[in-house]
């Protein structure tokens, strides 16, 4: 997906305090990503920027698109990150630079790999379904992995299991002694959690991971913090379980990983380490190097704004900036 926008403010509902020192609950904000669809950003924030190595999260929808053509994102570059595609509705066909034209469902999952530098776009079929929900996440390539080549996988078979009163999909990582077969180059877990009953839920979690929650639909609550779809609630580290309390048919997406160290620059579509690196790809998409073509596509390819008249700086993965 394309990132134009700064870095939504963190704000909190009043009256909703902390589940605890380490956690906060992160609303988000509304982005226009393209011409006909509205994603709510929940990272990074000004207050937390990653969760391990996830470093962008939207989740878009449910939204009405019957009538209207459903996502449309033209050809668009990344560097730097996998992205990490997951449905609950609709469907969308990914076209990247590799020659790769695949669609994507509900249940099936989309990892598209960018190392050094990959260009791909996120179209609606002309006959789709009535209603598209999902989310887009990105993942933060460790310094060793980040210039690698660039790669895309499709998995539409997934670990899935039931624990206690919770459905659980397992999108990437380890969870519940299940391993997805999606390639990471990090400590990582991300899994969808359906509730199938009135009852709360205990999810056992690693002490060495950072977490969170993100509600994509129904009603949930941690301790004494209601989550409304949308909203991302992080968990910090060091727990060893989390209760749910959702009612049935509630489906929820559990993010974690070990903390990401190595500070980032984030920028428009591309993570990189300096300033100098975020130059350098712009210069490459703006010239038509680099990235490659997307393949049956012939739409004009989506061009980079204009670059902040400072110098981008490295963060950290809390936001602190790296003089």
């Amino acid at each position: 997906m394309d990132r134009t926008e700064s870095l939504p403010a963190q704000t909190r509902p009043p009256g909703v305090a902390d589940v605890d020192p380490g956690s906060v609950l992160l609303p988000g904000n509304d982005v226009p990503l393209g011409r006909y669809t509205t994603v709510r950003r929940l990272l990074p924030q000004r207050r937390r920027r990653m969760v391990g190595a996830w470093c962008f999260v939207d989740h878009f929808g449910p939204d009405d698109v019957a009538e209207r053509p459903g996502m449309e994102v033209p050809p668009h570059p990344h560097t730097g990150l996998q992205t990490v595609t997951w449905l609950l509705d609709g469907e969308i066909v990914h076209r990247d630079s590799l020659g790769t034209v695949r669609p994507i469902r509900p249940g099936q999952l989309n990892v598209m790999t960018s190392g050094h530098g990959i260009a791909h776009s996120e179209r609606s079929p002309a006959a789709h379904p009535p209603v598209m929900h999902g989310v887009q996440l990105w993942v933060a390539l460790p310094d060793a992995a980040r210039a690698g080549a660039p790669d895309f996988a499709h998995h539409a078979d997934l670990p899935l299991w039931r624990d206690g009163d919770l459905d659980v999909t397992l999108l990437v990582g380890e969870l519940g002694g299940e391993r997805s077969p999606a390639v990471t180059h990090t400590p990582l877990v991300g899994a969808q959690l359906t509730a199938g009953g009135a009852a709360p839920a205990r999810l056992p979690l690693r002490r060495d991971f950072e977490y969170a929650l993100l509600a994509m639909s129904g009603s949930a609550r941690v301790g004494d913090v209601p989550l409304a779809p949308g909203a991302l609630l992080y968990l910090g580290s060091g727990r060893q379980s989390v209760t749910l309390d959702a009612a049935p048919g509630s489906r929820l997406l559990l993010l974690g990983g070990a903390p990401f160290e190595e500070p980032l620059v984030m920028w428009w579509n591309f993570v990189g380490r300096s300033h100098e690196e975020i130059v350098a790809a712009r210069e490459d998409w703006t010239a038509g190097r680099r990235f490659g073509t997307v393949a049956d596509d012939a739409a004009p390819p989506l061009p980079a704004p204009a670059l902040p008249t400072t110098r981008l700086k490295a963060r950290t993965r809390h936001g602190d900036i790296l003089r």
